[in-house]
Formats: structure tokens, C-alpha cells, sequence
């Protein structure tokens, strides 16, 4: 009986660190090197959450509509990348990418680069598509009401971004070299109201 236990626990332990490496494999990929932050209903567990917002899994994505506003805040920070997010916003969702964070306690489109979603932002310089407070939006979008793609790529000092499969806007800044990257769920100013709903359905990153 000893021995059999023994050979038991061998199998099991085996098994668990051959399901550990199959967990691993499927947010990692070695032969293309993307990793998944966000697969459908999982990756809550790489992102710390800075706010109130009610980040949950529902339906197969990531997602928010209630609160004052708040982040997911990736745990790894982030030099050079590329970065594929899958999005579906309501019409009065008040949302973005921030990239190179410089404080991952206090995310502000002054301290990071904002790919920005806010189809009714007041001043539609800065609006879904643009790099708030940087590069303008180069071709105009609206992402309410259905899903959308966001290519993001930065390297070095240029950061361009591509929406839909249209490049949205280019920026050529030094700034802000490294830092986390962080999902939002916001409020709409100037009377703060909360924001619609916004889902994350795929988030994928690749170091350069």
C-alpha cells in the first residue's frame, strides 16, 4: 500500500506540473511571443484594480458599468510593444488604454499615453481613436454600440495606433519611457455621471 501511494503521488505531482505548464502556455506563446492579458472570461488575475468600478467576467469578456471610475492596472510594467485589444463600448462609454503609466496608483491622461474611447467627448480633438492630450485623431471613429479592434504599437519614442484597421493617430514623444499598461471604466464630465458599459473581450501584448 506504501508503494502504491507513492506512485500515486508521483502522478500526481507529474500531473500538476504538467497542467501548471499547459496553464502557462495558453497566456504565453513562445513560437510568436504574444501573451494573453485578457482570453474571453480570463486575466483578472494580472491586473491589480486601482477605483471602485465592478470589474467582473461576464459573457465571455472582462467587464464594467458601475462605480465612479476605475482601472485595471496590468502588474508587469511595459517598455517597447505590441498590443491587440479586442473592445465593446456603449455610445456613452467613457474608456482607454493608458500605456507607460508613470504611477500605477494614480492613472491620469498627463501621466501616460491615453489611446483614447469616448465617442461623445466634448472637444473631439482628442476623441475614440486620438492620444489624449498628445496626437489628434488623424481619421475619426465612433466604437459605440459594437465591437472593435485596437493595434497599438510603441517603440522607443513613436507610439502609433490603429483602429479598425485604420491608423488613427501617430506620435513621436519621450515622455514616458515605461510603465504599466491600464484599462478604464470612467465617469462622463463635467457632472461626473457614470459612464456606459465597457467590455474586454481579448487582450494581447508582445514585447519588442
Amino acid at each position: 500500500m506504501k508503494r502504491l501511494s507513492g506512485i500515486t503521488v508521483g502522478l500526481l505531482i507529474i500531473g500538476t506540473t504538467v497542467f501548471g505548464c499547459a496553464q502557462m502556455s495558453s497566456m504565453y506563446d513562445s513560437v510568436t511571443g504574444w501573451t494573453n492579458l485578457i482570453d474571453g472570461n480570463k486575466g483578472l488575475d494580472n491586473f491589480n484594480r486601482v477605483g471602485d468600478a465592478n470589474w467582473r467576467a461576464e459573457d465571455g469578456a472582462i467587464v464594467a458599468d458601475k462605480g465612479k471610475g476605475g482601472f485595471l492596472v496590468t502588474k508587469k510594467s511595459y517598455k517597447d510593444f505590441q498590443l491587440k485589444v479586442d473592445f465593446w463600448a456603449d455610445h456613452t462609454t467613457n474608456s482607454g488604454i493608458f500605456m507607460r503609466c508613470q504611477d500605477p496608483n494614480k492613472i491620469t491622461d498627463k501621466s501616460c499615453y491615453e489611446a483614447n474611447i469616448f465617442d461623445m467627448r466634448a472637444d473631439q480633438t482628442y476623441a475614440t481613436g486620438g492620444i489624449v492630450n498628445f496626437a489628434k485623431v488623424a481619421s475619426s471613429q465612433k466604437a459605440g454600440g459594437k465591437w472593435n479592434t485596437y493595434e497599438i504599437t510603441a517603440k522607443g519614442t513613436q507610439v502609433t495606433v490603429v483602429l479598425n484597421g485604420v491608423r488613427t493617430a501617430t506620435l513621436d514623444h519621450s515622455q514616458f519611457a515605461q510603465g504599466p499598461i491600464a484599462l478604464q471604466f470612467g465617469n462622463r464630465p463635467p457632472k461626473g455621471d457614470p459612464g456606459g458599459a465597457i467590455k474586454w473581450r481579448k487582450v494581447q501584448i508582445k514585447e519588442l
